[in-house]
């Protein structure tokens, strides 16, 4: 890429979702069928020009913009979750970046918010599980990483230098996306796919006795269909109520299952496990080209001892796998790794998969009016 001079304008949801065609993925919430299911947010898709010798311009960029507006007056955050999908290995960041805030304020948005796809870090389950039992390594941003990326790190000084300032996390929670998430790579460092059986052998022993129990005991899983999601939304609020989480309304679920799938009928899809007619674990699977994620998963807190979770779990990684996927995420982990901590059990379960944790850059934001930023950054947090 060279540094050649790139404009921002908004470009149609056709454009958009073509130019994530030319791409191997970007973020299921940076297409434009998420500005669909986000319906207290203004949507906009966005891209980035450049042009060439004979005057054409063509597309190098792309990025949903969610925009927040401040109550009672006619200002916006700017949201950019997970995204925008640029060049973010190209050392002049601020010509990709200077163009987007120069847009995003004529859009009359006081603040910018941007995720950068960016890994950082990653940690093997079997780093992450020594690490769980050394009391000196309370958490994974103090472990020793296995894969350091030295120009991907280096986003972050170049975010710096231009006026970014990095969201405040909690244990790798901020107010928006998680900074650590959890992939079980399904492909080789060559690139070649890997089989069901090494993806399975990557497995630690609970694992593959788990899915093998569920086998044995005739767990049976299936793919839902949109009239299942009552159904999975049943086990699921039973879920939240166990685990002390606030469930969304099934109504959620149907606008995200009619917005994804009416862009791709391949984007979102609902996996069932029953155990003699009994419903006992159920979660939904979102796919954008070659990256795959496990969304929303649910179980009943009867009949545990099938494990059903174990059983829905495998049958998604497989249909990655056979869809062509190199990466199944299964989303957020904070970065404790004290063994007395509640959260460590899910990176507990996570690692089990054999996969990786991995590190993003985080959350960045840019004020555009620093009053008005500080203002809201304040009613967001009383909000909770």
């Amino acid at each position: 890429m060279t540094s050649a001079q790139l404009r921002v304008r908004t470009i149609s949801a056709d454009e958009h979702l073509a130019h994530i065609t030319s791409r191997s993925s970007v973020s299921f919430l940076q297409t434009p069928a998420w500005a669909r299911v986000k319906a207290e947010w203004r949507g906009e898709s966005i891209g980035w020009f450049e042009s060439g010798s004979a005057g054409e311009s063509r597309i190098v960029g792309a990025a949903l913009v969610l925009y927040r507006q401040v109550p009672k007056i006619q200002r916006y955050l700017a949201y950019l979750p997970e995204g925008p999908a640029i060049d973010w290995a190209d050392p002049d960041l601020s010509r990709w970046l200077s163009p987007l805030a120069a847009h995003l304020k004529q859009q009359k948005a006081f603040g910018i918010r941007i995720g950068p796809p960016v890994v950082t870090r990653r940690w093997h389950a079997d780093t992450v599980k020594r690490a769980i039992a050394d009391d000196a390594l309370p958490s994974l941003r103090r472990t020793p990483a296995d894969v350091t990326d030295p120009q991907n790190i280096a986003v972050t000084e170049r975010l710096s230098s231009l006026g970014w300032k990095p969201l405040a996390t909690e244990g790798g929670f901020a107010a928006g996306q998680p900074q650590y998430n959890f992939w079980v790579p399904l492909s080789h460092a060559d690139g070649s796919p890997k089989s069901e059986d090494e993806v399975l052998a990557g497995m630690n022993q609970l694992w593959r006795r788990n899915i093998r129990k569920a086998a044995k005991a005739g767990v049976e899983t299936s793919h839902g269909t949109r009239d299942d999601l009552a159904d999975f939304h049943r086990i699921y609020t039973e879920t939240a109520e166990r685990d002390h989480f606030t469930p969304r309304p099934l109504s959620y679920f149907r606008t995200m299952w009619d917005a994804l799938n009416g862009e791709d009928p391949d984007r979102m899809s609902l996996h069932l496990a029953h155990h003699e007619g009994d419903l006992v674990a159920a979660t939904t699977l979102v796919r954008v080209g070659t990256h795959a994620w496990y969304s929303y998963g649910a179980s009943t807190t009867a009949k545990r001892d099938v494990r059903g979770s174990n059983a829905v779990q495998w049958q998604m990684i497989r249909d990655a796998l056979a869809a062509g996927a190199d990466v199944y995420d299964m989303r957020g982990i904070t970065d404790t790794l004290d063994p007395d901590d509640p959260h460590v059990g899910l990176i507990q379960f996570k690692a089990g998969t054999g996969g990786d944790a991995v590190e993003y850059v985080g959350e960045w934001d840019l004020p555009l009016n620093r009053p008005l930023h500080a203002a809201f950054t304040a009613y967001m947090r009383r909000r909770g």
